[in-house]
């Protein structure tokens, strides 16, 4: 990946990384299919230890079903904390925000235990409870993992 133009608001802590991950509650996952480019905005959980790992839920059907039945590279965008910081011309407005950019591979999870672990870490992080999860409510949904190749954390304050 490109190295980051302005290194001053680069953020390279894991802890650091982790808490904008924990602000950020939509993760937009672009990618390719049959009908072209397009990117699509998701709710997520993550496991992030010497790896990070998004997991997203999803029906049965539709065009990102579709599109993820073979597992392909993306790209994803997360940002959070935003906040106007006024001027007094126009120029000197600008916007304090935190973000992660970065590429993996997505693929569909099969796995039925793994797919009980993804949806117990979306509700987590969406809800800040911890819930029960069964198999048929974990057979309702259609889970992605996307496995995050590399990935840069900014914050501009």
């Amino acid at each position: 990946m490109r190295a980051m133009r302005r290194k001053d608001r680069e953020v390279t802590n894991p802890i650091d990384l982790k808490n904008i991950l924990d602000i950020c509650i939509i993760c937009r996952v672009a990618y390719q299919d049959a009908e072209g480019l397009t990117i699509v905005p998701m709710n997520f959980g993550y496991v992030y230890d010497d790896h990070l790992s998004l997991y997203f839920h999803s029906a049965k059907a539709g065009r990102k079903f579709d599109a993820f039945q073979t597992p392909q590279v993306v790209a994803f965008e997360m940002d959070g904390a935003h906040r106007l910081i006024e001027g007094e011309e126009a120029c000197d407005y600008s916007y304090s925000f935190v973000s992660i950019i970065g590429n993996g591979t997505i693929s569909i999870v099969e796995d039925k235990d793994e797919k009980i672990k993804a949806i117990r870490h979306l509700m987590h992080h969406e809800t800040k409870r911890d819930f029960e999860v069964d198999s048929n409510m974990a057979n309702k949904v259609s889970i992605f993992r996307l496995d995050v190749s590399n990935f840069t954390g900014k914050y501009h304050p």
